[in-house]
């Protein structure tokens, strides 16, 4: 599975923000990777330069091999706990959608 990191301006990705990322998604979603060609993730800073609550949002679209992309979004205080929120949603929607296509 290739995992493909996306940010706004205001998030610097670097080769170790990267790294964590990507392993946040094969370890959440390794049990899925035989029907998964790759994950896009994009990071956005919603107050940019500003805090705020939840103003970290990670977004993740699972490319599933013949189907629909599957999306998880999470919003949260930090980038860390944002890119976690979101590789658990879109665990649990995999899941879900996966059994729901293998039962028709």
């Amino acid at each position: 599975m290739q995992v493909l990191v996306n940010s706004n301006h205001s998030i610097s990705v670097t080769s170790d923000l990267e790294d964590r990322i990507k392993a946040t998604v094969e370890t959440e979603l390794e049990r899925f990777d035989d029907h998964l060609t790759r994950v896009e993730v994009h990071l956005n800073d919603e107050n940019s330069n500003k805090s705020g609550p939840q103003d970290k949002r990670c977004q993740m679209e699972a490319r599933v091999k013949g189907h629909d992309p599957i999306s998880a979004t999470h919003k949260a205080e930090t980038l860390d706990m944002a890119i976690n929120g979101a590789a658990e949603k879109l665990n649990h929607a995999l899941g879900h959608a996966l059994d729901k296509l293998n039962r028709h």
